[in-house]
């Protein structure tokens, strides 16, 4: 008789906490067709939590495989390529006609394409050293977070000119195209994960987290919008600090 193989319990928790998040996803579709627009919302970044914490206890708990990261690739598509897609259909876009269907499904598909590449980036590139600290394009997470700003202003702001604006199809519309042009883009964005602070003001950033998270406990569509705008705000900065480090590399190594 075989010998019964065994699977360790570090490698199923972070797995585990990945099928969390797409079950997330998949949840704020549902939410979506009951028009339940702040459940969409929390689903979602329910959603990008478990997208954050899955790789990093993979690498706690030493659980880290092949089958965890095509898992994470598949689940990503879903949770921030597909769900975020038909949260903007059955929000508003599904009375924009074909326009509005041809939207989110670019939207689709380039999540897809900006997922396929950075995995095929992992396996084959030798980036420099200063490249270490961006990603290329926006990551999928972040595009499906910036895709929903529209949302989360027409829930914070529906008293205003802003909330109305951001319920418009002719606004919502190129914006849905921009940030999936964004996440397809060569354009390089930070990655906050492997970016480090001078020490002195590590302080003023755990007290600026305080802060953000306070905020989010008292005017959540306030926070979200405040964290949304700033990373969006960050990508021509990011872009121009990425051409001034491989400006400075290339002039050293000449």
């Amino acid at each position: 008789m075989p010998a019964r193989l065994h699977v360790s319990f570090n490698v199923l928790l972070p797995n585990a906490v990945t099928l969390l998040s797409l079950c997330s996803g998949m949840s704020a579709v549902r939410f979506a067709t009951l028009g339940k627009w702040e459940h969409v919302l929390f689903a979602l970044l329910a959603a990008g939590v478990c997208d954050t914490l899955d790789g990093r206890l993979a690498r706690l708990l030493k659980g880290t495989s092949q089958f965890g990261a095509e898992l994470d690739s598949l689940a990503d598509a879903i949770s921030f390529g597909v769900a975020p897609a038909l949260v903007l259909y059955l929000w508003t876009l599904n009375s924009a006609g074909p326009l509005g269907w041809i939207a989110v499904l670019i939207f689709a598909c380039c999540a897809a394409l900006r997922l396929a590449r950075f995995n095929v980036a992992i396996a084959d590139a030798n980036p420099p050293p200063y490249a270490a600290s961006f990603f290329t394009g926006v990551p999928t997470p972040a595009g499906a977070g910036l895709a929903m700003l529209p949302l989360v202003l027409s829930l914070g702001m529906s008293e205003n000119q802003l909330g109305t604006l951001a319920e418009q199809r002719w606004f919502i519309i190129p914006w849905t195209l921009l940030i999936a042009g964004l996440m397809v883009s060569r354009v390089p964005t930070y990655s906050f994960k492997k970016m480090k602070v001078a020490r002195d003001i590590a302080l003023f950033i755990l007290l600026g987290f305080v802060l953000f998270v306070a905020i989010m406990i008292t005017l959540p569509w306030l926070a979200m919008a405040m964290l949304l705008t700033t990373y969006i705000a960050s990508v021509p900065v990011s872009f121009l600090h990425y051409r001034k480090l491989e400006r400075a590399h290339n002039k050293a190594s000449a």
